[in-house]
């Protein structure tokens, strides 16, 4: 799956990946893939809460090593 854009949010912590998400998603458009990464555990559950606050899709997520991969689909 080929993100439109990918945001790294490594080394910062809850709410600074969620609030960078949404201005990276406010500049795309209807569909495009975001991916962000995070090292953060606590993004994982933000970002599912996320995806349900606003209506974009949760496309994947993924724990590598110690980072977090989120793909959202913008709506």
């Amino acid at each position: 799956m080929e993100a439109t854009k990918e945001l790294d949010t490594r080394g910062l912590n809850c709410p600074l990946p969620i609030l960078k998400a949404k201005k990276a998603l406010a500049d795309m458009a209807s569909g495009d893939l975001l991916k962000v990464l995070s090292t953060d555990p606590g993004s994982v559950r933000d970002f599912q809460a996320f995806a349900r606050q606003t209506g974009n899709e949760l496309v994947e997520q993924q724990t590598l090593a110690s980072e977090f991969v989120h793909v959202l689909r913008r709506r």
